[in-house]
């Protein structure tokens, strides 16, 4: 009787191989980790994807395209203890052909729709509106005034996108920064109504004016006001009902100005970055000619250096908003992970919001091993790390195919092993 076991189990071996061997060789290849060679985005981990950014010439690697969700560790915070991606023109898509049928020739900064970019955990939106054609529209201009090449498409379109991102997503807060060159009466309420999203309307007269705490995440979702709007016009706070946005926010320069390192100053129409009579602090991080290859580099340790000194120059605060663009590109965290650094900070007191621990006392930390820690968060060497034993460099693994037959050896092994064990026994 164990003989005719072992020889069946002998003779199922070829069969087993297969059958464990290639589904583990499908799914390895779509699960590359941050870091790990890659050639589409389909060979990346969820909240990753292949970023076209080659640094020192190496292969194409998986990147962060997501940031952490910090209710999934510390829930029911003030909106302001809260840090949120932001895409800045978020409408101005590469590769895009205006609405009007011209070819856009104004510049671009982002790669994918708006719809994509919330889906991506980007919370926070910057649009351009001017009047145009009778309507509101989403231009990229010059001197207030929008012309057919320099012209996206109607405002509405975009609004409506977030509209259906909000009623698919309940509990989920989304802010829009308006640059504002509408002068039509009433022209953005209109637009908004038109888009349906009064409904989830913040009003300005719940929002501090002191400088104290917002209201609690949980009461703005369970009171459905879930859509926070500024304008650059401080009139339209009392003719529209649309707040001005630097009342209420503090905002450093934008551009070139608000690159340059060891130094965070305001933006012209905002207070001091030190101010303490606005609850809010936006961090820009763009140079003023945007540049998908520069923004590969700009997006990695360069944002978080600027995220600390932002932090020293803003009486010791961390960004609520930072703005970039392209934000899909980076040589690793990118912008998500200079996120979950503020949100690490300002929600429970440690470096990063992976390492908060749910349900503690503020300051509680969950810090990992140095290997697992993220990319832009490890702290800086004082010497070398030793190479592996193999004698080969420290670092990524050098193609995707390595990585795929190290990852299929540890995991089949032991499945064979227990097989045998069971076949003759």
């Amino acid at each position: 009787m164990a003989e005719m076991k072992l020889q069946g189990t002998t003779g199922a071996v070829p069969l087993l191989l297969l059958l464990v061997a290639s589904p583990l060789f499908i799914s390895a290849a779509a699960a590359a980790k941050m870091g790990e060679a890659c050639s589409a985005d389909k060979d990346c981990d969820a909240g990753l994807h292949c970023d076209p950014c080659v640094a020192g010439g190496s292969a194409r690697r998986c990147t962060r395209i997501k940031p952490s969700d910090p209710q999934s560790k510390v829930k029911g915070l003030p909106f302001n203890k809260y840090s949120w991606l932001t895409t800045h023109n978020s409408f101005a898509l590469r590769g895009q052909v205006s609405a009007t049928g011209a070819a856009i020739i104004a510049p671009t900064n982002q790669e994918d729709s708006v719809t994509a970019q919330l889906n991506n955990g980007v919370r926070g939106l910057m649009l351009d509106m001017y009047d145009f054609e009778g309507d509101v529209w989403l231009c990229h201009s010059f001197q207030g005034q929008c012309y057919n090449f320099t012209a996206f498409q109607p405002a509405v379109n975009v609004l409506k996108e977030i509209q259906a991102f909000l009623e698919a997503n309940p509990s989920e807060i989304v802010t829009i920064f308006i640059e504002d060159y509408v002068t039509a009466p009433r022209g953005l309420t209109k637009v908004f109504d038109a888009a349906g999203l009064r409904k989830y309307w913040f009003p300005v007269s719940r929002m501090p004016k002191n400088g104290g705490d917002w209201p609690l995440i949980t009461d703005m979702i369970g009171r459905n006001e879930r859509l926070l709007v500024f304008t650059s016009k401080s009139a339209k706070e009392d003719s529209e009902g649309i707040a001005y946005e630097w009342r209420y926010v503090v905002e450093n320069q934008y551009g070139d100005g608000g690159l340059k390192a060891d130094a965070c100053p305001n933006r012209a129409e905002s207070s001091a970055m030190n101010s303490l009579k606005e609850s809010l602090v936006l961090m820009n991080f763009f140079p003023d000619n945007p540049d998908p290859s520069s923004a590969c580099g700009n997006n990695s340790a360069p944002l978080v250096d600027m995220l600390n000194t932002c932090h020293n120059l803003s009486a010791n605060r961390w960004p609520n908003f930072i703005a970039v663009d392209y934000y899909k590109r980076s040589n690793g965290g990118g912008a998500p992970e200079a996120v979950d650094i503020a949100n690490g900070h300002l929600a429970c007191g440690c470096d990063n919001i992976a390492y908060c621990q749910a349900n503690a006392t503020f300051g509680t930390c969950d810090v990992p091993l140095q290997t697992d820690v993220p990319l832009q968060a490890k702290p800086n060497r004082t010497s070398p790390a030793p190479a592996p034993a193999s004698g080969r460099a420290a670092g990524p693994a050098s193609s995707a195919g390595e990585l795929l037959i190290w990852r299929w050896f540890y995991t089949v092994l032991p499945l064979l092993t227990a097989f045998f064990c069971l076949g003759s026994g």
